[in-house]
């Protein structure tokens, strides 16, 4: 009996392994699933944060990732929120995007927290990088403080909540599932998780 114990025991150890050299990433199934907003297209979230390490080192593999994508993905970011700190980041890359300089921006921003130790809570530290490249510091803040951005963040903070997202960088698919890096183990394995519940879906017609 206790070598058949053992034996069970064993293969329960074993089975996430076997999983995983069959093909089948690991990944979480959201319940229930969120509504997504898009054109027919499968969405591909990303949920970071510009202080996280994590998500900077993993922002080349997003690029390169991104550049990959067939017509029927959507990938968005989301800077995701759990305090005022974060907040305050969201209404940064929010502030970019309404002011059309995101896609010029947002590497060298991430560049500047955590090669140059830019802190973006420092208000003076902030303008002055903004200036270096070639924002208007006063514009910028009134950009801000609107409606505009900060439905979106409020709407980031939402998203958060409703993905359950307990940290980051973690990606959701289609509203249906979520990836975090301790489920994907390496950067490539994050979107090889991606890249096999999109075929999934697409197989399926549940877009």
């Amino acid at each position: 009996m206790k070598r058949f114990v053992a034996f069970v025991f064993a293969v329960l150890l074993t089975m996430p392994l076997l999983a995983a050299a069959q093909g089948k990433p690991a990944y979480t199934e959201l319940k229930p699933p969120q509504p997504v907003d898009n054109d027919g297209r499968i969405q591909v979230l990303e949920f970071f944060w510009y202080g996280c390490i994590h998500c900077y080192n993993l922002e080349p593999t997003v690029e390169k990732w991104e550049k990959t994508l067939p017509k029927d993905v959507e990938f968005r970011r989301v800077p995701a929120i759990f305090n005022d700190r974060w907040a305050l980041d969201a209404q940064i890359f929010y502030s970019f995007e309404a002011l059309g300089v995101l896609d010029k921006l947002h590497r060298p921003l991430f560049d500047a927290i955590h090669r140059d130790h830019l802190r973006t809570d420092n208000p003076q530290a902030l303008a002055e990088w903004l200036q270096k490249h070639s924002v208007d510091p006063k514009k910028f803040n009134e950009v801000m403080k609107s409606f505009g951005v900060q439905s979106r963040t409020r709407r980031a903070a939402q998203l958060t909540a409703a993905y359950k997202i307990d940290g980051t960088p973690e990606l959701a698919v289609q509203g249906r599932y979520t990836v975090s890096a301790e489920q994907g183990r390496t950067q490539q394995g994050m979107f090889d998780a991606v890249d096999y519940l999109v075929e999934q879906l697409r197989r399926s017609g549940k877009k």
